[in-house]
């Protein structure tokens, strides 16, 4: 039997932390690691692509040992789509989807997918949607035609609306008590206007009025084979997968491409705050638009990103976690979407310390544009950068989810398998470059929720300050 202290860690594994922390215990020497490896190149696996005569595209790619595929049906059709006053549409509509077909109920979605060794999941995003799930090897041509099923002939049924919708009420009423749903809300909403990237939840009146038939127009403009693509990853059978691909795919209606509506972000110094009487904490996000992953400075820039706060061991994050003890976790990335992407910073700060929170961030931001960072440093954050995207590209899912990522922004397979490479070819000079010609201090959007007697004067100092009702479910 192990034998545990008073805490009930096992002795053994506080020893071993220890050790990881480089604190010797007891009669236990301190040891040196090895050195780690050099990060290569990301591999992708040699795969196929083809498209049916109706518009559908279709990627397979052999990968790993383990006997299970994974399988995703990525319709270029999401929230992007929603009319102003259909905020959700999307989303209530995928919930529908998974309520039953013409030849199966929900719980024979659920169980087919069960008896194959996983689920079926729909996810609704902002550009996209995706329908498929994780399967046991031999079972991928069924996969194939339960999610065609699915994409095909959903019912939809007008049975099941009320409940869905009274879910996505409660949702919506949840998310908004959390600080940091609200901040995000208006830093959205300031940033892109009425544009869908802006709307990030609906009203509760907006969420009751929606009736099957809007559901049901909504689905049939926005699916169909021209704005589809079905990815395969893991062991399967190439002939017997095109084979259900053909079979299940191939006479589903083409549909209407993509219709582009690209963000026009505004950029420019907003100060906004949103009261919150008694707030132990601000609520944070300051930042503003940059080049999305179509542009040749977009890995630099996020090389820059991952050095200035999007590392645990990032500039901001050690001045105003460990150094200052401003806040627990601070974060900083670069957001994207369909041609448009921006960088922000997220922390949550003790009340009384939210203005000199705000003036370390800004004075790290400004140190980077004035002096490039040292070699050493630089070099840790590509090495921990690389190392994050090898292993993330290490299973089924995150080669689906790369691969998607590419077709998405167009961009070529290069992309990917110089990433690595890409991001070691970075200098601190390129890197002080990005900082002065994208993180432009004077054009950064803030948004704090925060009480308003205690932050109101300490935010001052940065500028005018707009107040603003919080979004309201």
């Amino acid at each position: 039997m192990r034998a545990h202290t008073k805490s009930g860690r096992s002795t053994r594994g506080s020893l071993l932390l220890l050790v990881a922390m480089g604190i010797a215990g007891p009669g236990v020497a301190q040891q040196t690691p090895p050195p780690g490896g050099e990060p290569r190149d990301f591999n992708l696996p040699q795969g196929d692509t083809y498209s049916l005569d109706n518009g559908l595209q279709v990627t397979l790619v052999p990968y790993g040992a383990t006997p299970k595929v994974y399988m995703q049906l990525i319709i270029r059709s999401g929230n992007i789509d929603e009319a102003a006053d259909e905020v959700w549409l999307a989303d209530i509509t995928g919930d529908l989807m998974q309520e039953g077909t013409a030849t199966r109920t929900a719980e024979e979605l659920a169980q087919e997918a069960a008896a194959m060794g996983g689920e079926l999941n729909i996810g609704v995003g902002l550009d996209q949607t995706t329908i498929g799930g994780d399967v046991l090897s031999d079972f991928g041509p069924d996969l194939v035609r339960l999610v065609a099923d699915v994409a095909r002939n959903s019912t939809l049924p007008e049975s099941e609306l009320e409940r869905i919708k009274t879910d996505r009420v409660r949702r919506v009423s949840v998310s908004l008590q959390r600080p940091r749903s609200v901040s995000l809300a208006e830093f959205r909403r300031r940033m892109y206007g009425d544009h869908a990237y802006g709307r990030i939840y609906p009203t509760q009146a907006m969420i009751e009025s929606y009736t099957i038939e809007q559901v049901r127009d909504f689905w049939a403009a926005n699916y169909g084979a021209a704005r589809s693509h079905l990815y395969v990853s893991g062991r399967f059978d190439a002939d017997a997968i095109e084979d259900a691909v053909r079979e299940a795919f191939g006479d589903w209606a083409a549909g209407t491409p993509a219709d582009e509506k690209r963000a026009e972000p505004r950029t420019g110094r907003e100060i906004v705050l949103i009261n919150r009487p008694g707030a132990p904490q601000s609520t944070m996000y300051l930042g503003l638009p940059v080049v999305d992953p179509s542009d040749a400075d977009f890995v630099s820039l996020q090389v820059a990103n991952t050095l200035l706060g999007g590392a645990f061991g990032s500039r901001i994050t050690s001045n105003i976690r460990e150094d200052k003890g401003y806040t627990y976790s601070p974060f900083s990335q670069v957001s994207t979407r369909y041609r448009d992407a921006y960088w922000v910073q997220i922390a949550d700060v003790t009340t009384d310390v939210t203005g000199p929170a705000l003036e370390e961030i800004f004075k790290e931001i400004d140190r980077l544009q004035t002096e490039p960072p040292d070699d050493d440093e630089l070099g840790g954050i590509q090495n921990y950068m690389a190392g994050i995207f090898v292993l993330q590209n290490s299973s089924r899912q995150g080669i689906v989810s790369q691969l998607s990522f590419l077709n998405l922004h167009g961009l070529p397979e290069e992309f990917l398998t110089g990433y690595v490479s890409r991001i070691y070819s970075v200098t601190p000079q390129e890197v002080q470059r990005i900082a002065a010609d994208y993180l432009r201090s004077e054009d950064m959007l803030l948004v704090v929720t925060g009480d308003k007697t205690v932050i109101a004067d300490q935010l001052a100092q940065f500028g005018t300050v707009i107040e603003v009702e919080p979004t309201r479910p």
